[in-house]
């Protein structure tokens, strides 16, 4: 009778489990989750590793709003802006190493929906340029952006969120007149504040442990727009591939996360923007099933799940013993590996970010 109701129980316990899940379901790691629930988008966690356990976290905010079309004889412009923030954060809620960059990309078009821009020039981030962005030669600022913003994060490592909001703005989005932060950042920090926040509250327990360097990098392109013809809009299109790692003084990653930006911003052969530019762009994390690699390709898993196996895969490894994952012509998995079992997307653009984030 005992065992009969021990598997009962057990039997209520699963349907219980089962009726709050929606939607396709997929299986990750060794659970079986719908997808657009949190185990199928967000990375995998693992279990806090005792004391000095540190949450890896990310959050990207893509703006397209100040793009304009074509009109009177002027070229438009697609101007995107991605901020990235890349935090470690303690048990108590402290911020414990803190990074910032920005993805600044402008595709000129004209009146005749054609790209005037060289879409095969590198996109280079903010703190990529240096000085070379011009904020202190052709605006006088006190110091670059790339001086700026990582002020900012100097001055939110060691605190909590609270802590950084109460001290680092005032009303006006930018540090308190006579604050030590002023005297070293002087833009609107609002943005970065909010950026830093996502971050906290999406940091996740990837394996990071005190003493760990934290790396954000990015490889950015422009390279698949394409112009407006009789037949088909015009698509300026920003590609921002995103790892987040960090690494022990041994040089093996810690933690790790993946994300990509995908903006794509349609004109007709007038050179006018037919995208709504007040929508959100979210990162193919964030789009989760929306993405649509099972529902349109037949995928074995979204996007988000894969870039996140690569991820669990690379934690433990070394750059070199990532840049040495064996992989087809394509870039994908070698058949028959490990990784391959789980991920079936070309892996190349995720070694090369590794290999950035340690070069």
């Amino acid at each position: 009778m005992k065992k009969i109701l021990a598997l009962v129980l057990a039997m209520m316990m699963v349907m219980t489990v089962l009726s709050g899940c929606v939607g396709t379901t997929v299986v990750v790691g060794d659970c079986t989750c719908p997808t657009g629930g949190t185990a199928a988008t967000d990375p995998k966690p693992t279990e806090p590793a005792g004391e000095g356990a540190l949450k890896t976290g990310l959050s990207v905010t893509t703006t397209v709003a100040d793009s304009t079309s074509a009109a009177d004889g002027k070229e438009g412009e697609v101007k995107y802006d991605v901020t990235i923030v890349a935090v470690t954060v303690d048990e108590a809620g402290v911020i414990r190493s803190c990074q910032i960059d920005s993805v600044p990309a402008t595709v000129k078009i004209d009146g005749t929906g054609a790209i005037v821009s060289d879409v095969t020039a590198p996109v280079a981030t903010k703190n990529e340029l240096g000085e070379a962005y011009g904020m202190v030669a052709w605006g006088g600022a006190i110091a670059e952006w790339d001086a700026q913003v990582a002020a900012l994060c100097r001055f939110a490592e060691g605190k909590t969120l609270e802590e950084l909001k109460n001290g680092a703005v005032d009303a006006s989005g930018k540090a308190p007149e006579g604050s030590d932060l002023a005297s070293s950042a002087t833009i609107y920090l609002g943005g970065f504040v909010a950026g830093i926040q996502t971050a906290v509250e999406n940091a996740q327990h990837l394996g990071a442990q005190t003493g760990d360097s934290l790396k954000l990098v990015t490889k950015n392109s422009v390279a698949s727009s394409t112009p407006a013809t009789a037949d088909a809009a015009g698509n300026v299109q920003l590609d921002a591939d995103i790892a987040v790692v960090t690494s022990d003084a041994e040089g093996k990653i810690t933690s790790c996360i993946i994300d990509s930006v995908q903006a794509k911003i349609a004109f007709d052969t007038t050179g006018t923007i037919t995208t709504d530019l007040t929508q959100p762009i979210r990162t193919k994390n964030e789009l989760g099933a929306d993405y649509g690699m099972m529902a349109w390709g037949g995928a074995i898993a979204e996007w988000n799940e894969q870039a996140a196996s690569f991820a669990s895969y690379v934690t433990g490894k070394t750059a070199a013993e990532v840049a040495g994952i064996a992989v087809e012509e394509s870039t994908k998995p070698a058949d028959g590996s490990d990784l391959s079992s789980s991920v079936t997307i070309a892996i190349g653009g995720f070694q090369a970010l590794i290999a950035k984030a340690f070069g």
